[in-house]
């Protein structure tokens, strides 16, 4: 299993293959080596990789795969919209007895496990409110706590965040044009950015997961249903507040260009070579908090196998706050 240490290391991978040009994906001396037409164009070391994310139409040769899952990188495969296709994800199938508690878990210990879930996203949404000065006092904190802590189910639960967070868009957004959150339809650039960037969280953490050994579709908060990665739902959302930040940040810093954009049938995109330039605001804010994020999931771990361990806790780190009333 990958110690901090190591994984301080680790990098995140954008690659953008241009469509009509013969792009390959391969290993070459412990590197992962990126060619246009036989020429090289990047390269990163594989014991330095952690995920890669391709864009494109691309060649990946069978000795990469093989290097990969025995160095533990993940690899996706992206749609023009960020909507990932395909994936190759490293992952420590053998941990048995932690699948054992994952599925032995009883429904007190999962609602538990979800209000601090839920717990976390709130305080980290708070703190971002304070930050453009929208502050709470201890005791409104308190009840808001409170009031997820005497949730009598998950369908309570569900409700209680869901009012908390229409709030919290309506307020962390309003100086940036926001209407709603409207996820996966791309009605406008904000919703567009906010996907792109929380499929980077989400595959990001689901990988972590993967690495030690958990099955990411048996969660807490977000019950199993066909196909759907629950327990890495459940993780991202402590952290989506790195990617709502990184949202309203870069607005701030004009990196953000309606021009870049393109609006077809209803939805936004992003020309071809635009990609690169968005995928790595949002790539550098996951590399800014990687080490948190790998602390938190290494945390959970330590909990579910002995609960004598704490539940983690993760706070974002803001350099401007505000004073509580």
């Amino acid at each position: 299993m990958i110690s901090l240490p190591d994984f301080k290391e680790k990098q995140i991978v954008f690659v953008r293959a241009e469509w009509g040009e013969k792009s390959t994906l391969r290993f070459l001396n412990d590197h992962i080596v990126f060619l246009k037409d036989g020429k090289v164009i990047n390269r990163t070391s594989c014991h330095k990789a952690f995920a890669v994310f391709v864009m494109g139409d691309i060649a990946v040769t069978t000795k990469l795969i093989q290097r990969a899952a025995e160095l533990g990188v993940s690899f996706f495969f992206l749609k023009p919209n960020f909507e990932v296709y395909a994936s190759f994800r490293s992952q420590a199938d053998g941990n048995w007895l932690l699948r054992m508690k994952q599925y032995g878990m009883s429904g007190d210990k999962e609602l538990w496990i979800a209000k601090n879930i839920v717990k976390a996203k709130v305080i980290n949404q708070m703190e971002l409110l304070g930050s453009i000065g929208t502050l709470y006092s201890k005791q409104e904190k308190q009840e808001i706590l409170q009031k997820i802590e005497s949730a009598k189910d998950n369908q309570s639960l569900l409700g209680l965040e869901g009012n908390f967070s229409k709030s919290f868009f309506q307020q962390y957004f309003a100086e940036i044009c926001w209407r709603r959150r409207a996820p996966r339809t791309k009605e406008d650039i904000q919703n567009f950015l906010l996907d792109m960037g929380y499929t980077f969280l989400f595959n990001f953490v689901d990988s972590l997961l993967r690495l030690h050994g958990f099955d990411t579709f048996k969660g807490c908060y977000h019950k199993l249903f066909f196909s759907r990665r629950s327990l890495a739902c459940d993780l991202t959302e402590p952290f989506r507040c790195i990617i709502e930040h990184q949202l309203v940040k870069s607005y701030n810093l004009k990196q953000i260009v309606h021009p870049d954009f393109i609006f077809s049938k209803g939805k936004y995109s992003l020309p071809f070579q635009n990609n690169q330039k968005y995928a790595q605001i949002f790539l550098q804010a996951l590399m800014d908090n990687k080490e948190d994020i790998f602390s938190f999931v290494q945390g959970f771990y330590r909990f579910i196998m002995d609960e004598k361990n704490e539940f983690p806790e993760y706070r974002i780190k803001l350099k401007k706050k505000f004073d509580v009333k």
